[in-house]
């Protein structure tokens, strides 16, 4: 399951366009890397700028992305939305290239380790959001970056009490007010909708009303009349807003392309570029296929192999409704927290808040089935998470709702402690802005996944147990998410293929593999993230144990590792064993 991390700003649903060659721009990342890196008279001078652009553009994407913003606890915008207009677009898309064509002129190659490091991220993070607009161009093709913009526009403000209600009430006007203008543009960027993208909008337009109507009113309460009406006007002409634009994409479904898939050149580009990853497409589909065929078979040596599947029935305790079981899955991580402190697996800070299960909302069900983390944000003042799972139904099919009722805790391993919840909370502490801001998704959910089989490794769950069977579907699947993500944006697949992919291969309900195929579809690469993380991971530590010889202790690895932030796995080799290996690979 993803965590929602803000500072990415095109990780989210996007649309892919039509495959085009790498740009003739000299974008080589050949220049990362030089086998000796001699002092330069300016290189100081440099690095200050580096740093200062760095500074001056996340202050600028913040203004610019205030749903972002919001999101990741900065409420200086709470009041607006993203300006969609294509005069705003162009300015943007012109400002990022022009700061990364200035990024790759700087000659980091030549700086001492450390300052290199930050040159090549603060590069990736443009190109991140390069690619974004030269290649996805989500905002021409991609009906649900709108929806997305009402729903966690109004989300944002909602998941935390980081103001009084009233002022938070104020500022969901100011937005509900500017969405069905924000619509109406969507509506002109629109030109090439893909069909998949547009159905999931629908899907999450036509399940948002809960969230305007229940949830944004419990921060109406005590308002003044005035401001209570305003409040209740401008959320009914949002909704109108959002359900017409939902009924007009219905209308135009049957003149939609199914899938547009963006290339292998394109997604090679974006392993290369972006994710710093030693790997091109062909190699990250092998290692799935080898990751899916080991899972798969030590499902099958498992003494009782149906414990990979999730059954409430073999539950001694069924909760009898949400709350029930919201508490009984949040009961669960003192235990797991004892048993790290027990074992020395993991330290963990004392700054880390509260972490807290809640339910899923509707808006959110279409792409994200089994619920998402959503961890403190980069600037949040407040300390606490939130892991969003289904509606609870003790007769579900749903994979996830079966497993949380039968064991949470692999789950829990993977959301909370030591997982994402802990990791992104030790990155928000960083002292370098540049990694600090960094949200490599190889990195967050290969950790997140490594957890789940570390702890069960190191014997927290016992031989044929529930949690053991669910450790090893969960990688099965999560291998099975390569697969798909790889042959559906190369062009090799359908969505019909990938989703029985996920039924045959990764033994998920149809339920659950629709999800799971389409969040691969608008999350390019993400899918992949987890077991490609997982693997390097488990490189590292081998490699680490060797280098570090009869004073080698699990829990300081695990503490060296996190102690980094977010950073590609390339960038962490290098800084743990002193040895560029990795990243070389990337800059040939």
């Amino acid at each position: 399951m993803r965590p929602i991390i803000a500072p990415l700003l095109f990780t989210a649903a996007t649309l892919l366009a039509q495959p085009t060659p790498e740009p003739k721009t000299d974008v080589s990342n050949k220049a990362l890397i030089t086998k000796s890196t001699p002092a330069v008279t300016k290189a100081g001078n440099d690095i200050a700028a580096l740093r200062k652009m760095a500074d001056e553009f996340y202050a600028w994407r913040n203004e610019n992305f205030p749903v972002n913003s919001s999101d990741a606890g900065l409420h200086t915008w709470d009041n607006r939305l993203t300006d969609y207009s294509a005069a705003k677009f162009a300015e943007r898309n012109q400002h990022v290239r022009k700061l990364l064509d200035q990024v790759r002129a700087m000659p980091g190659a030549k700086w001492p380790r450390d300052d290199r490091i930050d040159w090549m991220l603060f590069r990736a993070q443009l190109e991140n959001f390069d690619f974004g607009t030269r290649i996805l161009r989500s905002e021409n093709t991609d009906p649900q970056l709108y929806v997305g913009e009402c729903t966690n526009g109004i989300f944002s403000l909602l998941k935390k009490e980081y103001d009084a209600p009233r002022n938070r009430a104020l500022a969901a006007t100011e937005r509900l007010k500017q969405m069905p203008a924000m619509l109406a543009q969507a509506e002109r960027n629109l030109q090439k909708p893909v069909k998949l993208f547009a159905r999931l909008a629908i899907a999450s337009a036509r399940a948002i009303d809960p969230l305007f109507k229940d949830s944004l009113m419990t921060l109406a309460r005590d308002l003044p009349p005035n401001e209570h009406d305003e409040l209740v006007k401008a959320r009914d002409a949002a909704l109108a807003a959002i359900h017409g634009f939902a009924d007009r994409l219905e209308k135009r479904l049957p003149s939609m392309v199914d899938f547009a898939p963006m290339g292998a050149a394109n997604y090679n580009y974006y392993l290369k570029h972006v994710l710093l990853l030693p790997l091109n497409d062909e190699q990250v589909a092998m290692l799935g296929r080898a990751e899916l065929a080991r899972y798969r078979a030590l499902e099958s040596l498992l003494p009782d192999p149906s414990l990979a599947d999730p059954d409430s029935a073999r539950s001694k305790n069924i909760p009898p409704d949400q709350a029930s079981f919201l508490a009984a899955y949040e009961s669960r991580e003192q235990e797991m927290i004892a048993y790290m402190k027990e074992h020395k697996l993991v330290t963990i800070p004392d700054y880390l808040g509260r972490f807290e299960i809640r339910q899923l909302p509707e808006a959110f069900k279409p792409t994200s089935p089994g619920g998402f983390m959503n961890p403190p944000g980069v600037y949040d003042k407040d300390p606490s998470g939130f892991f969003f799972i289904p509606t609870y139904n003790p007769q579900s099919k749903n994979f996830y709702i079966r497993a949380a009722i039968e064991d949470p805790r692999p789950i829990l391993g993977h959301e909370g402690i030591p997982g994402h919840f802990m990791q992104l909370s030790i990155a928000n502490h960083l002292p370098d802005e540049i990694r600090r801001q960094h949200g490599d998704g190889v990195f967050v959910e290969g950790w997140a996944l490594y957890g789940e089989e570390m702890l069960m490794r190191t014997g927290l769950y016992p031989e044929n147990s529930a949690a053991q069977g669910q450790i090893l579907r969960l990688s099965r699947y999560r291998s099975a998410r390569i697969g798909v993500d790889v042959n559906l944006h190369t062009g090799k697949w359908s969505f019909e293929q990938a989703v029985q992919y996920f039924m045959e291969a990764g033994g998920l309900d149809r339920e659950a593999a629709e999800g799971e195929a389409a969040g691969a579809a608008s999350s390019p690469t993400q899918k992949i993230s987890y077991i490609v993380g997982k693997w390097q991971i488990m490189n590292l530590l081998g490699r680490y144990r060797d280098k570090t010889g009869a004073s080698f202790r699990l829990g300081q690895f695990h503490d060296d590792l996190i102690k980094n932030g977010s950073l590609p796995l390339s960038i962490v080799e290098w800084i743990l064993l002193d040895d560029p290996t990795s990243i070389e690979q990337v800059a040939r």
